[in-house]
């Protein structure tokens, strides 16, 4: 069966109970004015200096350079963009200015991050992001899930930032020095075992604010929260793990701890697209499709490309922003139907071949990736697969002629596949002066059979396989359910 409702709803009855209590829009469109001029402000510095952005040293605090601008940019166009929708769509709603607020002091939080080159700013800036994500997930203080899952997720923010406070700090002290820019610089000189304990705290971290398996739970308990809230949470917050890990692409590779990266990545992508297909709650949908693709990125990050999970982040960003801000009035639940089993004509099949194969040339070509025996290979490999996927998608549209199933699939992968590629390209200039964020790695044993491993997952989710073994099916379900006291699961105490 089908429920439809408003996307508010669990905070509506605040409303109805407080409506004296209104927020004013003034200063929902003020904080929104000036995210827009930042923003500008952000693309114009980009777009003057690009390819050579100078590097500006605020004492030894703070250092800024072409990738903070282009973080930059990225955070304040999702926060504009988000609180401008905000203004209209939390209108009337009893804590719409808490929610720009704590919307408008994330956006400072992250910029703060990424500009911040002492780690006690550093370490403060990653706690203050994650209080405040779990200040918007439960901002409505009148409904009891809202509170558990700001105290549920909170839990997991501070075991985060305690993670990333011990392998600072212990650099910090093993090195004798505070500032992030030295770190990179004695990063060698460091005994193996502080590196690589150290670099494991930090990953630790990472894959925490992620949602990254086994802590995804987090992400799947937050459903409680606004979608404007819902939206800058999958578009920047669990994104923020990209840029800690590109900040300190050193360390992981003096620790040898990439393979950590791609395990953990590799798995999780294939585990959370697994939980998306047998969820029938939209919002539990976006979240298993966030949380893969989070392992995407944090797969590309044991690769060697730090770029390329900077691209994947920012590009997930508009992506989820969209999904979430599209989404409209409506959740829809449905009961688990028995899905249509996959079936593909030889001619087909032979469609989907042959342009996988063309993309990930066109990448090759555009990048310079996948063209000798190193990790190259498997971003091609994730480029041939993404466009055989859609490939597929589009050749078992009935709505289509044959001919617009031979001409639609080449125009969409050359435009999306040659844009890729550019914006590649250009985040690898803007990140030109951090080490170590696009260093390929030599082709491993470990990295072949993980390749088959997942390209073996990725065929059993394609084809439907997991829905012919029960036990399966019913572990998935389980690893992908929230908190108990959270979403519709808790009754509230207002």
């Amino acid at each position: 069966m089908a429920f439809k409702g408003n996307l508010r709803t669990g905070f509506a009855h605040a409303n109805e109970k407080n409506p004296e209590e209104n927020s004013s829009p003034t200063l929902s469109r003020t904080l929104s004015v000036l995210l827009w001029v930042s923003f500008v402000l952000n693309i114009l510095t980009l777009s003057f200096f690009y390819p050579n952005i100078p590097e500006v040293a605020i004492g030894d605090l703070f250092k800024i350079n072409g990738f903070t601008i282009l973080i930059w940019s990225t955070v304040t166009f999702f926060s504009a963009l988000i609180s401008t929708y905000s203004t209209n769509y939390l209108k009337g709603f009893r804590y719409q200015n808490r929610f720009m607020i704590l919307c408008f002091g994330f956006t400072l939080a992250v910029m703060l991050f990424v500009i911040s080159n002492h780690i006690l700013f550093v370490i403060g800036s990653w706690l203050f992001m994650g209080f405040l994500m779990s200040q918007l997930i439960g901002v409505d203080k009148d409904w009891g899930e809202a509170r558990e899952a700001s105290k549920f997720t909170q839990r997991y923010f501070l075991s985060g930032t305690f993670f990333l406070a011990v392998g600072l700090l212990l650099l910090a002290f093993q090195l004798d020095t505070f500032l992030v820019s030295e770190f990179i610089s004695q990063i060698d000189t460091a005994p193996y075992y502080i590196l690589f304990i150290a670099a494991l705290c930090i990953i630790t971290a990472a894959i925490i604010q992620s949602a990254i398996y086994p802590f995804h739970r987090w992400l799947l308990s937050a459903m409680t929260s606004p979608t404007p809230a819902s939206a800058l949470m999958h578009a920047g917050f669990v994104n923020g793990s990209g840029i800690l890990l590109a900040i300190f692409a050193s360390l992981i590779f003096a620790s040898n701890t990439q393979d950590v990266l791609l395990i953990i990545g590799g798995l999780t992508a294939i585990i959370a697209q697994f939980t998306k297909l047998i969820q029938v709650n939209v919002k539990q949908k976006l979240a298993c499709s966030t949380i893969a693709q989070m392992g995407f990125m944090i797969m590309q990050c044991g690769l060697g490309f730090y770029n390329a999970a900077v691209v994947h982040l920012i590009l997930h960003g508009f992506y989820k922003a969209y999904l979430f801000l599209s989404s409209g009035e409506e959740i829809q639940h449905a009961a688990p139907k028995s899905t249509e089993q996959i079936r593909i004509k030889p001619l087909q099949a032979l469609l989907v071949l042959i342009y996988g194969i063309l993309a990930a040339i066109l990448f090759s070509l555009i990048t310079g990736k996948g063209t000798a025996l190193d990790s190259g290979i498997f971003l091609i490999l994730i480029v041939a697969i993404t466009v055989g996927q859609v490939t597929y998608n589009i050749v078992k549209e009935k709505s289509l002629s044959t001919g617009q199933k031979l001409i639609v699939p080449p125009v969409i992968f050359l435009l999306g596949i040659g844009a890729y590629g550019l914006m590649y390209n250009v985040v690898t200039v803007l990140m030109g002066s951090m080490p170590n964020v696009a260093e390929a790695l030599p082709l491993s044993a470990l990295q072949i059979i993980f390749g088959m491993v997942f390209l073996i997952g990725f065929f059993i989710m394609k084809l439907g396989i997991y829905r012919q073994i029960p036990w399966l099916y019913v572990k998935l379900m389980n690893v992908s359910q929230p908190y108990k006291k959270t979403v519709l699961m808790y009754k509230s105490n207002s």
